[in-house]
């Protein structure tokens, strides 16, 4: 039998220490949730400042990050957090606003958390994790064995969800009167166009946060929704479809 060249076994150890060191940070991850005093909610607030301006720092952060902790993924939950009372603080507004209930302003603040930002975010950051290893990772001398954490596919959508949110949980708030009680072209513009800044600006975070890492290459094809994006809004405003209202008609059907 012939021997395993150097190069495959130095590549299946890094692999093995990397799902070592991924599974201990993950636990000290979950476990400092409970630490708020751990937690350095000033980072975390500056890095959603600058996701909305320059998103690209950010990601420079990441570098730095995989240099020092050995990871790209975070390994403080305050951004997690954070996100999490942002969730709350515009449920209240959107309870306000569709006039719910205590039980229904509750369910519906257990839709957007679980369903909206976590049950989408599982979806979507496995597939782009699984995709990105399948079909856009290269291995190299200096990067051997290095393969997408599935943390960091979840913390870019976190990354891309923040903005997302601002835009259809708070803009979008504001402009609920346009939206909603009107039936004009310009009440159907606004909201499909909120719907499609959020939609790009998502994808475009999406794709920022996979192309700075440098063992994928042609990430450019993560930029690829965009197109069904905007060809979805033109056919929206062609055929008279609100989506602002038709959504804000769901979440109230879900809630009652």
């Amino acid at each position: 039998m012939l021997p395993e060249p150097a190069n495959s076994s130095h590549s299946s150890s890094t692999k093995k220490r990397s799902r070592c060191l991924s599974t201990s940070m993950q636990y000290k991850y979950l476990r400092r949730i409970l630490k708020y005093r751990h937690m350095d909610f000033e980072f975390a607030l500056w890095q959603m400042l600058y996701l909305c301006i320059s998103p690209r720092k950010v990601y420079r952060n990441f570098h730095y990050h995989k240099q020092t902790k050995d990871q790209w993924a975070r390994d403080d939950p305050a951004f997690l957090v954070v996100l999490s009372i942002w969730l709350c603080v515009s449920s209240v507004g959107f309870a306000f606003a569709l006039k719910l209930h205590f039980l229904g302003f509750f369910k519906f603040l257990l839709w957007v958390v679980f369903v909206d930002c976590i049950g989408v975010g599982l979806v979507i950051a496995s597939l782009c994790w699984f995709f990105c290893n399948r079909y856009l990772r290269i291995s190299t001398a200096y990067n051997a064995g290095q393969q997408v954490e599935w943390a960091y596919a979840f913390d870019v959508h976190l990354n891309a969800f923040f903005p997302l949110l601002l835009i259809l949980h708070v803009i979008q708030l504001f402009c609920m009167q346009i939206i909603i009680d009107h039936p004009l072209f310009i009440s159907r513009f606004i909201g499909n166009s909120l719907w499609l800044i959020a939609l790009v600006y998502y994808i475009y975070i999406s794709f920022l946060g996979y192309s700075a890492l440098p063992f994928l290459r042609s990430t450019v094809v993560i930029l690829y929704p965009v197109l069904l994006v905007v060809v979805a809004y033109i056919v929206s405003l062609a055929v008279g479809w609100n989506i602002g209202q038709s959504f804000m008609q769901f979440y109230k059907y879900r809630v009652v």
